[in-house]
């Protein structure tokens, strides 16, 4: 007699459930009040600055877009918590990096806080790191394992692709993992934003997940509502995320990055210009990327950044042309699922 065990379906509407009181439990966020964080001297700016921040060294360190909201969800939580002055933001914003990563990554690919503080150019010494550390774990109660943003996006992903998997049909050459990496990266650029703070991650993930389906069909207003009574989100407060988040995505769209490794910067920048775009003309700007342009934030050391308007195969082109060239290191960044 063959058993039956739950569903796709039900399995994922029991992970959305228990998902939904980790959150209420552990969610907390800053509040920005006269243009800046509650207390402190850190502006909207900066901090958009450190969540970007974290994201090129996750990317860099090759880390999973979970562990990248794992930090900023540290980061919230501590900045909720302390009056955190902005002097300190980017031993934070690392320290926070690395507690997620030891939660979510194996062990071979995190650095060492030596190599993390001489990589990320965070002007933070790794004993000053390791100090940070051990004040967030005690700020934040040792509750690290957390539900994030990106976990609620990839359930609900989940959910709508086991019950209505034919919404995909009419997008040529993707599939449901390329999909929601694209999905993902909207999330992050959002997740930068103050404004959206006062939403909760699962809040925020619907109202990512409801604008994909209402850009690819007519029919997704029965999808959205299911998904709206199984989470018990308030409809005011998603109805205001869901403007805000629509204009954040406004004119949105996710590059690709290429991460050359560069010792000897002062000669890569001069070939640059050469050799790159007679090649590829679909490159728009090769520069490097350094502290002003960055509001202040270091790109990491020892990189210099190419920043490519390319589709995905071109840049797939132009890191290999230029390994093929040069003999450099090349590092592509593509969006992953992980």
């Amino acid at each position: 007699m063959k058993c039956t065990g739950p569903s796709d379906c039900q399995k994922l509407a029991l992970v959305l459930e228990h998902s939904l009181a980790s959150e209420s439990k552990t969610w907390k966020v800053p509040v920005f009040h006269d243009s800046t964080l509650k207390g402190t001297d850190i502006s909207p700016f900066f901090y958009k600055k450190a969540v970007f921040w974290i994201g090129d060294l996750s990317s860099l360190f090759h880390f999973c877009t979970e562990t990248f909201a794992l930090a900023v969800n540290f980061l919230n939580r501590l900045l909720a918590s302390v009056k955190a002055q902005l002097k300190y933001l980017r031993c934070i914003a690392v320290a926070c990096l690395l507690l997620a990563a030891k939660i979510n990554e194996e062990d071979e690919i995190i650095p060492s806080v030596k190599k993390l503080a001489l990589q990320s150019a965070c002007n933070c010494s790794p004993a000053e790191i390791v100090r940070m550390e051990r004040i967030i774990l005690d700020k934040l109660h040792w509750e690290l394992y957390t539900v994030t943003a990106v976990d609620f996006l990839n359930i609900f992903h989940g959910m709508v692709m086991s019950k209505w998997p034919h919404l995909l049909n009419g997008l040529p050459q993707r599939n449901p993992s390329r999909h929601v990496a694209f999905l993902t990266k909207q999330l992050q650029h959002c997740m930068a934003c103050h404004q959206v703070l006062q939403f909760k991650g699962s809040t925020l993930a619907l109202v990512i997940i409801t604008l994909e389906l209402e850009r690819l069909t007519p029919d997704w207003f029965p999808v959205i509502t299911d998904l709206l009574k199984k989470t018990q989100i308030d409809s005011t407060q998603f109805i205001h995320c869901k403007e805000l988040v629509d204009e954040q995505l406004m004119g949105f769209q996710p590059t690709n990055t290429v991460y050359i490794f560069n010792p000897a910067s002062q000669n890569i920048q001069t070939h640059l210009e050469e050799k790159l775009p007679c090649h590829y003309p679909t490159v728009k700007t090769a520069v490097q990327i350094h502290s002003q342009a960055r509001g202040g934030w270091p790109a990491p050391a020892a990189f210099t950044l190419l920043r490519a308007e390319t589709s995905e195969n071109d840049t797939q082109e132009v890191a290999v042309k230029w390994l093929a060239e040069t003999g450099t290191a090349v590092f592509q960044l593509l969006p992953s699922a992980c």
